[in-house]
């Protein structure tokens, strides 16, 4: 029997630019029984996001209402640019006493990684890097594995993600995994929002940047200490960046391998997340044993929110 939730939206980045998906994407879950919530935060518009800063931060911090039914899903409607102009203005006392130890799950990736984060290092609420309104539940094409992934991430205490990538260095390590959109992570170094994480796995991912570019943003991470601190590093998908003749031979691959000569700890590659069609759901704060070799990598994860 299917389960019906109550899924609420929040927009803290840009606005939905095409209402056929967006049509689409609220049908479909209504279609599933889903009770969906908060659908005029996007239809918002101020310049080049879904609202005000005010607005935006409204209403993640309604969350912290005790007067409120909390939801099942808290479902970030879509990335591009605008959590971080809002994280200055978020009520982590509030929602820190709302949501610890609830039932709730806050999912998005991308520019949603700004707030994941703050809320980690401020407020120790875990998250979801996952499926977004726009992108995933109003695709064209639905993908079933990104589908399937979410709701089973969502209801078990306790999951295993594996990949048959063939690794190049042999890993066996323990500790939280955080992390998420490469360029917003590494524009929260030095400041509030970035989480003091000791002895974690961090996983990384990017859309339409350059491989000097990631390589720049990984010596930000490697020089600032942050990898120092880390057991691994864990990549997942890095798409869009193009290639020309003036790289003579220096690609992704090879910006790679420079980051593993020079950050002391190992690197493995082929996780499926990111700006993908056919994506996993990982919880942001969870306790992580990491395995990997030449017959590719193992992680159980298990200690983050999820639902009965």
């Amino acid at each position: 029997m299917a389960v019906h939730r109550t899924i609420e939206l929040i927009a803290p980045s840009g606005y939905p630019h095409d209402p056929v998906v967006l049509h689409r994407a609220l049908h479909r879950l209504q279609a599933q029984g889903h009770r969906v919530e908060g659908a005029e935060t996007a239809r918002r518009r101020y310049q080049r996001f879904a609202g005000t800063d005010g607005e935006r931060a409204a209403d993640l911090n309604r969350l912290a209402d005790p007067s409120r039914e909390l939801p099942d899903i808290v479902l970030a409607v879509r990335g591009g640019y605008g959590a971080v102009r809002i994280l200055h203005g978020l009520d982590y006392e509030g929602l820190q006493k709302r949501l610890s130890g609830q039932a709730v799950a806050l999912v998005g990736h991308s520019d949603f990684t700004a707030v994941q984060l703050a809320l980690l290092a401020r407020a120790g609420v875990k998250t979801f890097g996952g499926p977004m309104l726009m992108s995933d539940f109003g695709a064209e094409q639905l993908s079933e594995f990104t589908m399937q992934h979410f709701w089973s991430a969502l209801t078990s205490p306790s999951m295993t993600v594996s990949s048959n990538v063939p690794q190049a260095q042999s890993v066996d390590v323990s500790g939280m995994l955080w992390g998420g959109n490469l360029a917003v992570l590494s524009s929260l170094i030095g400041t509030p929002y970035m989480p003091p994480v000791q002895g974690g796995i961090l996983f990384l991912e990017d859309v339409n940047e350059q491989p000097f570019r990631l390589e720049r943003m990984m010596y930000q991470l490697h020089l600032s200490g942050i990898l120092a601190q880390q057991q691994a590093v864990v990549l997942g998908d890095f798409s869009g960046g193009k290639s020309y003749d003036y790289d003579n031979g220096y690609d992704l691959h090879a910006m790679i391998e420079q980051m593993r000569s020079v950050i002391g700890i190992p690197i493995v590659t082929g996780l499926q997340f990111g700006h993908v069609a056919n994506m996993l759901t990982l919880p942001v704060g969870a306790d992580a044993h990491l395995v990997a070799g030449a017959h590719g990598f193992k992680l159980s994860l298990s200690g983050y929110p999820y639902l009965t």
